[in-house]
């Protein structure tokens, strides 16, 4: 063992933001002991933000801090309630994981080491506080891809195995237990406030505003006094528009969260919390990630509703101390447009135009192609991912030329596609043209956008840095999962992440 002043995560600066709030907000808990800590998987794309050479800092460190957990302690299980599938839970709160520290990064903004599956706390309701691995192999993926196509998320730092072993319904059992930190802006949730409210406290929700804005929303306090309702006015506005761009993130990345509960829903409006997600195989609005999610609340195209619910949702604690007319007033105004607005750049880069570019097309010819385009990939023998990845590894500049240039056989059925990337051999046809429904509507208005474009060079960098080649849709994660459970390979798995990051 190091002495606790070598290891480099003992020696960050650790703020106690949230700590400071009093003990309204959270219950002191310790960390469980674990028979083994063997480190999985480190982030060391995160370690610079926090002043780190990557080179300096041992697998040991890591284990140390982020699996032995000595050197701090006690943490703090944040509380916190919520509207799970619509129904109002007061049971909630940190279950299997504490707030590990909060610290700030060398921009300057402040953020939180949260860990899931650390052992069990006063919320934990019965269940053992853990993490299985294959749970922990699953959001890094998420976020890692997520965060590699611009969605705002929260980021793993580290997994560490612990050498239990665990029993759940939906893996295969006995399974590996995993111990994970998470990175990321606040783990402050809607449901925060929300449980304040239940409690009736005024007092602390205001002291709770007040700490979100000073910490997450700075910018807001320039010319205005602190504490004031023109400011938390305005922290809602800017709320507002964050989940509106997130959900719009979402569905442009063919991304399902599955489980958008209000205790899932950050109020930095950070996407975090990835438990059974999946990316959509088709384009299917009606597609359900959740096993459990019975009645579609929360399927693929539910998501920007919902986030828009939850917002409302929220405005129940902080009418408490803001008037609920002008909370109302803002999201009724603001989120819908914020959220086609963003959809609709988000889209057009994953087609090609950048900002530039984008701004050049006339709106009517834009909206012609979203739509055409939407609706060709409803019909397409080619899944979502799929058709991205063609247009980006297939694009030619002669498409502007003439539109026949854009041949149908782009999106034709190949004999095995391959999510690693590499193009696979055409199916043999017999000689019949292949016929797509909404195929030449498509085509021509895509030729005509790019005809309009003031950067033309440009469409195919736009294409490669919008558009993943290797896409993770579900079984692709079992693929790499498969050679952990049985080898104990992680080779798979760490090439697997390597890709998501860099696009490839």
């Amino acid at each position: 063992m190091l002495q606790q002043t070598d290891n480099p995560f003992l020696r960050l600066n650790y703020e106690p933001a949230l700590e400071s709030l009093g003990d309204d907000y959270f219950d002191l808990v310790a960390a469980a002991e674990f028979p083994d800590h063997s480190l999985r998987w480190r982030n060391d794309d995160l370690l610079p933000q926090l002043g780190l050479d990557p080179a300096q800092v041992s697998d040991l460190e890591f284990t140390e801090a982020f699996g032995a957990f000595w050197g701090r302690s006690p943490f703090l299980a944040l509380r916190y309630h919520g509207y799970q599938f619509g129904e109002y839970n007061s049971r909630l709160g940190d279950g299997r994981g504490f707030l590990y520290g909060q610290v700030r990064g060398i921009d300057g903004e402040l953020y939180d080491l949260g860990t899931k599956g650390s052992g069990t706390t006063p919320y934990s309701r019965g269940a053992d506080g853990r993490l299985t691995l294959k749970g922990g192999v699953r959001e890094i993926l998420a976020s890692e891809a997520l965060h590699a196509q611009g969605v705002f998320t929260s980021r793993c730092l580290s997994l560490v195995e612990t050498g239990e072993q665990l029993y759940r319904g939906d893996e295969p059992s006995p399974t590996r237990a995993s111990v994970m930190v998470r990175w990321n802006r606040s783990h402050i949730r809607f449901g925060t406030f929300e449980r304040l409210h239940y409690h009736s406290r005024r007092d602390l929700i205001q002291k709770l505003l007040d700490h979100v804005i000073e910490v997450y929303y700075p910018h807001l306090l320039q010319g205005a006094e602190a504490g004031s309702k023109a400011v938390g006015l305005r922290f809602y506005g800017e709320l507002v528009e964050r989940v509106a761009d997130l959900a719009a993130q979402w569905m442009a990345a063919g991304f399902c969260h599955a489980v958008l509960n209000t205790d899932n829903m950050s109020i930095t409006g950070e996407s975090f919390d990835y438990g059974p997600y999946a990316f959509i195989q088709t384009y299917d609005p009606k597609f359900v990630a959740a096993y459990f999610d019975y009645y579609g609340r929360y399927r693929y195209g539910n998501q920007p509703g919902i986030g828009q619910l939850n917002l409302r949702m929220l405005q129940s604690p902080l009418a408490m101390v803001l008037p609920k007319e002008e909370l109302d007033s803002i999201l009724e105004a603001a989120y819908e447009p914020r959220h086609r607005a963003t959809y609709r750049r988000l889209m057009l880069q994953r087609l090609g135009f950048n900002p530039v570019n984008a701004e050049s097309l006339e709106a009517e010819l834009a909206n012609n192609l979203l739509r055409w385009t939407l609706q060709l990939l409803e019909v397409l023998p080619v899944s979502y991912h799929d058709f991205f990845r063609r247009l980006r590894q297939q694009y030619e500049p002669m498409w502007r030329e003439e539109a026949a240039a854009i041949p149908v056989g782009l999106f034709e059925p190949m004999a095995a596609e391959s999510s690693a990337g590499s193009p696979p051999e055409r199916l043999e046809r017999s000689g019949e043209e292949l016929s797509i429904e909404g195929w030449e509507p498509w085509r021509d208005a895509y030729h005509l956008c790019l005809n309009q474009c003031v950067q033309p060079d440009e469409v195919a960098a736009t294409l490669a840095a919008h558009n993943p080649i290797t896409s993770l849709v579900r079984s692709q994660i079992e693929t790499i999962w498969e050679p952990i459970a049985q080898a104990d390979n992680w080779q798979p798995f760490n090439d697997l992440v390597a890709k998501l990051q860099r696009l490839d």
